[in-house]
């Protein structure tokens, strides 16, 4: 058999055999790529292009770490697979791992193979604990795509798949750009979401409440920081109505946002974390549930009713550890908040005060998000949520034959590389996005 990379016939089989996620099958154009390294990756016709998305935003440690691929290759030679009710070293290590970065006294953890039943199986358990059939989630956010974790998400992507017999509940969170409360403050929003919320829990009935499940930094939606004080408001009202804080980190989680965990910087310890895509950069698909004292003594001596095939897979684990481990021992996670701070963050406010089209640049650590409008007045998005327009597409073209790979959503493009760029790396992006925001000024004024 030839070895020989073919790209026309990788996309020729694409297109006849594979069903996209997310798209109508015959009106997309999937690019290929024939190899990765590093905060780079290469299409089918031999361009190298800056990984700006860090593909779904999980490759926190870049593309081809040769550490985790030599211990995933090493651990394929020795036990390559092995059915969850077995212990095994490495889900063992990477179980130690994670709980001693996370927040407070979570400490045991419930592998998965992503996001989606990470937080389905957090759900689960919160309801099984509380005796309580609801959940709340927030508007503008994502959880991922199986029939529970869409209904959780509070965004369009879950309209065509929302029976309403979920048990969620949705409420607005804090943004403060498109404040759904007229507030002018980080403070006044904080505030005012806080008391939005404690008023749906009133009307909902806080004795059908299990859980409210809230992304720590809402990710594919907006990236919009929560405001000081608004993760340690939802804690107190959890506390208060005997509710389950559920702290969605598989976006924002092991390096993104500049810290191991985000709730872990903010000092807030929910009762039940939820990671995936950053523990490994996705190199071998795994997620989980982070628990603590009250969830695991609950379940101490009576089943727990779930469990997936391959729950801790070793492939997995074994990158988990590799990744973790060079995380620490290189740094990534303080570079991480580096960049952000001293290049991506005044980086993109400089692209804000040149293009009239940027209505708002916000983020943290490798972790940013450039909103897009056609007035500054109005802040009218040049394409809506859930949608695309010609100025986004425009955009996103106009990226990649500039050499970059944008993580576009909505009115949105994210600058979210690998935790592991450099300076350099992170100021070649800022160029291109410099002249991608050309296009879109001149867009935008054409009308």
């Amino acid at each position: 058999m030839s070895t020989e990379y073919d790209p026309a016939r990788t996309y020729e089989l694409d297109r006849r055999h594979v069903f996209h996620s997310w798209s109508a099958q015959a009106e997309i154009s999937p690019m290929v790529v024939t190899r990765a390294e590093g905060s780079y990756l290469w299409d089918g016709d031999g361009n190298r292009l800056l990984d700006f998305s860090s593909q779904l935003v999980n490759t926190n440690i870049g593309h081809q770490h040769p550490a985790v691929v030599e211990a995933i290759a090493t651990q394929a030679r020795r036990l390559a697979t092995v059915a969850p009710q077995h212990a095994n070293d490495q889900r063992s290590e990477a179980a130690r791992l994670i709980a001693e970065r996370a927040p407070g006294d979570l400490d045991r953890v419930f592998f998965t193979n992503g996001g989606a039943d990470a937080d389905e199986h957090a759900a689960r358990m919160a309801r099984l604990v509380t005796g309580r059939p609801k959940i709340l989630t927030r508007y503008r956010s994502y959880h991922g795509g199986t029939q529970q974790a869409i209904n959780f998400t509070g965004d369009p992507r879950r309209f065509a798949n929302d029976d309403g017999k979920s048990g969620t509940v949705h409420f607005f969170g804090p943004y403060l750009y498109r404040s759904a409360f007229y507030a002018t403050t980080e403070e006044e929003e904080c505030a005012r979401a806080l008391a939005h919320l404690e008023q749906v829990i009133e009307l909902e009935g806080p004795a059908t409440l299990a859980g409210i499940l809230l992304e720590a930094v809402p990710g594919t939606a907006g990236i919009m920081i929560p405001p000081p004080g608004y993760l340690a408001g939802v804690r107190e009202l959890c506390d208060r109505y005997g509710i389950m804080l559920i702290a969605d980190e598989v976006m924002t989680g092991f390096g993104r946002t500049g810290a191991w965990f985000h709730t872990a910087a903010e000092g807030v310890v929910p009762d039940l974390l939820t990671f995936a895509k950053g523990v490994n950069s996705g190199y071998v698909p795994m997620g989980g549930v982070v628990l603590g004292p009250r969830v695991y003594e609950h379940f101490a001596h009576r089943p727990y009713p779930g469990g997936l095939t391959y729950s801790g897979h070793p492939l997995a684990a074994a990158a988990a550890v590799a990744s973790i481990n060079a995380m620490e021992s290189e740094g990534i996670v303080a570079n991480a908040l580096r960049i952000g701070e001293q290049v991506l963050g005044p980086g993109l406010a400089a692209l804000r005060r040149r293009h009239p089209s940027v209505g708002e640049v916000r983020g943290k650590g490798v972790f940013w998000a450039i909103e897009l409008v056609a007035d500054r007045e109005t802040r009218e998005p040049v394409a809506p949520t859930g949608g695309s327009s010609p100025v986004m597409a425009a955009a996103t073209a106009e990226a990649k034959r500039l050499g970059m790979l944008p993580f576009v959503n909505s009115n949105r493009i994210h600058a979210v590389p690998p935790c592991t760029v450099s300076d350099a790396e992170a100021k070649e992006g800022l160029e291109i996005l410099d002249r991608v925001l050309d296009r879109v000024d001149a867009l935008v004024a054409e009308g």
